[in-house]
């Protein structure tokens, strides 16, 4: 058997494993555990469980019980983030802490288009979750959520960004762009609770699942909520801007792109027209197609919904349409969206 010896003569040092040996089974299982139990202590004492009273139906009745949710604390001050369908319309809301203190809060403003509303909680020098950046979200990136599933107060799930850029519906029937999908479980009673990353930074909104799957769940990506937080603070709502029309998103031929010289393959069929909205004052009718809204196409509900934001109100815009399978062009000036 060859023995090597170091350069003084001497037998090498033994050492029970190679520097760059991989770590055990143990090991991993150890980093794990610590990083969900670090970022649950981090975030945990900013969570809320949310009990919901709505009015009463009907005058002399008692105030209905509404449903329960979870919420964030994301400053001192006692603003805190949740779902809108978790708070909207509410007459009362109580938030409790992991601690079990519970204070009163009321509703700030609530946005149906992201699903997203303000509380502020009747307390200060409260703990605040750190609103992270969701951009740079990964698949794979491991991801915790904290919530009140089914009634079970300050609990705790762990999974993985199953993918990025979803789309779901809000139940004004906009669409929300750029979901995040996740296989932490989530249950009835977690909506409105953080989504964190492995720093127990928020990174999302936990927001829906999927009835009857398995591991398919979703959180509105905290750059949406960036956007709509100083909004709801501001003026307790988001402001959108309109045409006033009911469409439906169609299909053109290759030969009708070709004829009229379009860049998309769709456009929005008009099947509706709000009286006085803006589409019918430029002239819009019924069974137009709308393909192109100022200088963008336009190939579905969902792109002309994208277009209407609310620096686009009272700015008068050129839209393309087919009409009796004719290009035409009108001006439109969006108002605003009413509530």
């Amino acid at each position: 058997m060859l023995t090597l010896l170091s350069e003084s003569g001497a037998l090498p040092e033994h050492r029970d494993a190679a520097p760059n040996a991989a770590p055990s089974e143990s090991q991993i299982f150890d980093a794990y555990s610590s990083a969900v139990i670090g970022a649950v202590e981090r975030v945990g004492p900013a969570v809320l469980h949310l009990e919901v009273e709505l009015p009463a139906r009907g005058r002399g009745r008692a105030p209905q019980r509404g449903g329960t949710g979870s919420g964030f604390v994301f400053t001192p001050d006692g603003f805190a983030l949740t779902n809108s369908h978790v708070v909207s319309g509410a007459r009362a809301i109580r938030a409790t802490l992991a601690d079990g203190t519970s204070h009163r809060a009321e509703l700030v403003g609530d946005d149906p288009e992201s699903d997203l509303a303000v509380i502020r909680l009747d307390a200060a020098g409260l703990s605040s979750a750190e609103l992270a950046d969701s951009s740079v979200l990964r698949p794979g990136q491991l991801v915790v959520a904290i919530g009140n599933p089914l009634g079970f107060q300050a609990t705790v799930t762990a999974g993985v960004v199953s993918a990025l850029g979803r789309s779901i519906r809000a139940q004004s029937g906009r669409l929300i762009a750029g979901i995040i999908q996740t296989d932490a479980a989530l249950n009835p009673g977690n909506s409105g609770g953080p989504l964190v990353d492995s720093r127990g930074r928020v990174i999302g909104v936990n927001t829906a699942v999927i009835a009857g799957a398995q591991g398919i769940c979703f959180a509105i990506p905290v750059n949406t909520a960036r956007f709509v937080i100083p909004r709801l603070i501001r003026d307790g709502r988001v402001h959108r801007s309109y045409l006033g029309v009911v469409g439906q998103s169609v299909r053109l031929s290759r030969r009708r792109m070709q004829l009229s010289h379009l860049a998309s393959g769709g456009g929005v069929l008009v099947t509706e027209l709000s009286a006085g909205s803006p589409a019918e004052r430029a002239g819009i009718r019924a069974r137009d197609i709308i393909v192109q809204y100022g200088e963008i196409a336009v190939g579905s509900v969902d792109d002309l919904h994208a277009l209407l934001t609310d620096e686009r109100i009272g700015r008068r815009e050129t839209v393309v349409l087919l009409r009796d399978g004719v290009t035409r062009t009108v001006e439109v000036e969006p108002a605003e969206q009413p509530r």
